[in-house]
């Protein structure tokens, strides 16, 4: 009995490490929807996200070599590199930064919280990851997207059927790409957290730099303003190459149903920085959505309960 309270009890600061982690994954990338939007004007999607990926990708590649981490030769590890770095960045970066053009930010809020519930979707149609959905993690997925919707405000769903459905099409195919990535990144459990994210953004760059010169031509576009570059660096470094550390760290140690739980307080953090730095109008609703995000993402990552025969339950 003894043993077993001591191995609970030190699993309890390595779980406390991650949720914080989570947290400040979470802050990162719902700032990036801010840093989009100062871009964005200057800077056409393609161009902006094949900058930012590019960069991301020189940075974990001379963080990786600084460490001693030599990148695999394996064409097929490349492979799924390549499949991974598609999913996780080229394609939703695109399809988020487009699709925002044409609905409003609240709805896409809405819709590109929606990542766990087809984590969810995927698991019980397939059976895998099957063993990590129970009762409480489909609770604390509902009790999220709840958070959501009560944090944005219902108002934000209203465009839902009758504004631009390509770009609600877009940001629910983004969606779709966050939850197929850390089932897709679970394969590379053995590599360090930061070979697989500069493996993966340096693919992500081979895919946009060719489709940024094609279909935007850069070099033909007016210089943009030092705010626009300065908010494609900070998508860069911060958003990408340091968010993508963490998250490959999550993928191995809460799974990826706990990793894209973030999704809900990604949207939180969004509405508490517009508050704070933008001075939009706080509510109390927005505090109780807060609070259910919060309580949703911590019932979905919490280790499950063990039965006294030594077996985990739900």
């Amino acid at each position: 009995m003894s043993t077993q309270a001591e191995y609970a009890t030190s699993k309890q600061p390595a779980l406390a490490c991650e949720i914080a982690l989570l947290l400040l994954l979470s802050l990162i990338w719902g700032s990036s929807f801010t840093l989009i939007k100062l871009a964005i004007p200057s800077i056409p999607p393609f161009t902006m996200v094949a900058g930012r990926v590019t960069l991301a990708a020189g940075l974990l590649l001379l963080v990786a070599k600084a460490q001693g981490h030599a990148l695999p030769g394996r064409g097929s590890v490349w492979a799924a590199f390549l499949v991974q770095g598609l999913l996780q960045s080229a394609l939703p970066f695109t399809l988020i930064s487009w699709g925002e053009a044409h609905i409003t930010s609240g709805l896409a809020g809405v819709l590109n919280a929606t990542p766990p519930m087809f984590v969810l979707a995927i698991a019980l149609m397939t059976g895998r990851g099957r063993q990590a959905v129970s009762g409480r993690t489909m609770a604390g997925v509902g009790l999220g997207l709840a958070g959501v919707a009560i944090t944005l405000g219902i108002d934000a769903l209203s465009g839902i059927g009758t504004t631009a459905p390509l770009a609600q099409a877009a940001v629910l195919g983004a969606s779709l790409c966050y939850a197929l990535a850390p089932l897709w990144g679970q394969r590379f459990k053995t590599l360090p957290a930061i070979v697989t994210a500069a493996g993966a953004m340096s693919c992500a760059a081979i895919l946009m730099l060719p489709a940024a010169a094609i279909l935007e031509r850069p070099w033909t576009l007016a210089p943009p303003p030092a705010q626009a570059i300065a908010a494609v660096v900070a998508l860069a470094v911060v958003c990408t190459a340091f968010a993508m550390v963490i998250y490959f760290r999550l993928i191995r140690t809460l799974g990826p149903l706990g990793t894209t739980s973030g999704s809900y307080l990604r949207a939180g953090f969004a509405v508490m920085l517009g508050t704070t730095l933008l001075g939009e109008s706080f509510t109390w609703s927005a505090l109780a959505g807060m609070t259910l995000i919060l309580t949703g993402v911590i019932t979905v990552t919490l280790p499950p309960r063990a039965r006294h025969d030594g077996k985990p339950r739900s």
